[in-house]
């Protein structure tokens, strides 16, 4: 066994850890970076980058099956070939997943070690052959998907978001068990490659989390496109069948059975904690599993940081980015960066995208916050309409006293983007009067948040 020293460990190259593995190597400091499967974590290999991929094919082909519509006539019959969709996705996959193993592999003061790490101590981690000490750990091991306890499951394949990636052939009839983000994107995604899709959701409603008028607006959208949507479906169980898989279900209407050709968990995610040895360096982790880490990232032992998605304070690539930022700026530039001051902004990837920034309305309400919303249809967008694209809605809450913009939600087109322009202003900590006479470009979708801001109302209830 070789006994190394080292300035820094860390462990994982997801969003986070490359980052900072390269930000302290230009400081001079000897870094050790271990990564025990494939370089550039969930985002790159089996999440944001192939499956945003993906979606560019499936809104491809939608819109090829639109093209009348547009006064473009195709003759052909529109088909779907898996095999260069997965081709596609996997090019653009093998490209960034490349290009992370070579920054860790050139850094300057850096060494790369393949295998799992666990802790042996509160500063000492153990690789294969290898154990490594070092005053500082960064933990970025990020999550992998749950697979729920549910009756039947052990018999039965089934596939994740992650062995998904490898599918390259068309699935007759994909059962989605899930209702949530990752669930609706695969959803609409292989209805447009040409599967009938069921999504099948124990609550009473699709991606729950969100405000009603939103929960609404997916599913209007997704059936719209023929998805088959089960609600309140409480007691879950899976058979096999002959050619596939059943799941009955406990619905307030449909049929108790659903049958398909193939199955997708989408439940949830849980964090790669449970096999690092974390009791032996003194970190704790809550009931879920996740690292338990300070306003500063910093976890109960002194020494060791966690990032990204295993310390619960974001499940995506843009929070566990900003981990490797506030934990740089206050190892380097004592910069007082906190998780706290972070603004939750997100997007839902399905079409029309939904994204949002800041608080919800029922949050608002929960609250008991007096507030002011204005909502407008993308009926009334002009470049929605232009596009052909008016699914959707745009809505902002402010708060009335201070003026300042509590929430953002766009459910249209380009909604994941253009809610950027009032996050910035909620990070400048603007009133909503700024936003609202400054002067957009005309067509746009931005145009029209200060249009909406125009309109507010009194938050009734």
């Amino acid at each position: 066994m070789s006994d190394l020293t080292f300035d820094a460990i860390i462990i994982g190259t997801g969003q986070s850890g490359p980052s900072l593995a390269a930000r302290l190597s230009q400081t001079g400091m000897k870094v050790a970076v271990i990564e025990r499967d494939k370089f550039g974590g969930t985002c790159v290999n089996n999440g944001c980058t192939p499956t945003k991929t993906m979606v560019a094919s499936a809104y491809a082909a939608h819109l090829a099956r639109r093209a009348a519509e547009y006064g473009i006539e195709i003759d052909s019959r529109i088909r779907v070939d898996m095999k260069k969709v997965k081709a596609r996705k996997d090019a653009v996959v093998g490209r960034s997943n490349h290009g992370v193993e070579q920054w860790m592999r050139s850094l300057q003061n850096g060494r790369v070690f393949l295998g799992h790490a666990r802790f042996e101590g509160p500063q000492t981690v153990r690789v294969n052959d290898d154990r490594l000490t070092a005053p500082r750990i960064f933990v970025n091991v990020g999550g992998r998907p749950l697979i729920p306890k549910m009756p039947g499951i052990d018999s039965v394949p089934y596939l994740t978001n992650v062995s998904l990636m490898d599918v390259d052939f068309l699935p007759e009839h994909l059962i989605i068990v899930g209702g949530s983000y990752v669930g609706l994107e695969f959803g609409q995604m292989f209805r447009r490659f040409g599967s009938r899709v069921t999504v099948i959701e124990m609550a009473p409603r699709l991606i729950a989390r969100e405000d009603e008028d939103v929960s609404a607006g997916v599913r209007e959208a997704l059936a719209g496109e023929s998805v088959e949507i089960r609600l309140d479906a409480k007691c879950l169980s899976i058979a096999s069948s002959g050619t596939g898989v059943d799941v009955k279900v406990d619905c307030q209407q449909g049929a108790p059975t659903v049958s398909g050709s193939h199955l997708l968990l989408a439940v949830g995610r849980v964090p790669n904690t449970d096999d690092l040895g974390l009791d032996k360096a003194g970190i704790e982790v809550n009931d879920k599993g996740y690292i338990k880490v300070d306003d500063e990232l910093r976890t109960t032992n002194p020494q060791v940081w966690a990032l990204g998605d295993c310390n619960g304070k974001g499940a995506f690539t843009h929070t566990s980015y900003n981990d490797y930022e506030i934990i740089a700026g206050n190892l380097l530039e004592n910069a007082g960066r906190k998780v706290s001051d972070r603004v939750t902004a997100y997007a839902l990837f399905t079409d029309p995208p939904f994204g949002r920034v800041g608080m919800s309305e029922a949050e608002v309400r929960q609250a008991r916050i007096r507030a002011l919303v204005g909502k407008r249809p993308m009926t009334r967008v002009a470049r929605a309409v232009e596009k052909g694209e008016t699914q959707g809605f745009m809505k902002v809450l402010v708060e009335a006293e201070s003026k300042r913009i509590l929430g953002v939600h766009i459910l249209g087109t380009s909604g994941d983007e253009v809610v950027h322009t009032v996050l910035d202003a909620i990070y400048a900590k603007l009133p909503y009067t700024a936003v609202q006479q400054g002067v957009r470009i005309h067509p746009t979708v931005s145009e029209l948040i200060p249009t909406v801001l125009g309109e507010l109302q009194p938050l009734q209830g």
